[in-house]
């Protein structure tokens, strides 16, 4: 049963799981090299439609938990979820599952032209990924 409350409460995106969720998006992106790096290693990884669809003004195509771990551990940033994970009291198939949700939620919020910023030109600010936890999580998380 508590395995279920966990799964649900994370589903739900209580703050502190919320919160959590945001800092390691933005470890990702930061680990990746920022919004183009990040996009570059997905799509080098298996993901180019899905993630050209977050970076475009279209609706965001969804992928599994399992495709974006698979394309995350090719990509060399298998240490930061196992890390993450674990410091969320997580498995890793229960994290990668919660930021396929909210990774393409997040790319789209970061490009807001349809265009990926370039390399060193600013585009990632976890402000602003907080702001979007508040709005897609329903709470009112500071960051």
């Amino acid at each position: 049963m508590s395995f279920l409350n966990d799964l649900l409460g994370a589903a739900q995106g209580n703050q502190g799981g919320g919160s959590n969720l945001v800092a390691i998006a933005g470890q990702l992106i930061d680990k990746a090299g920022g919004v183009q790096g990040l996009v570059s290693m997905l799509q080098q990884h298996g993901l180019g439609d899905a993630v050209q669809s977050w970076v475009g003004t279209g609706a965001n195509q969804q992928i599994s938990g399992e495709q974006l771990g698979q394309a995350l551990q090719n990509g060399g940033l298998g240490s930061v979820l196992q890390e993450a994970a674990g410091k969320m009291g997580v498995d890793q198939g229960q994290l990668l599952g919660q930021l396929s949700q909210m990774l393409p939620h997040a790319v789209d919020h970061l490009t807001p032209d349809g265009q990926v910023p370039a390399q060193g030109q600013g585009g990632f600010d976890l402000g602003s990924l907080a702001s979007l936890a508040g709005k897609l999580l329903g709470g009112n998380n500071a960051a």
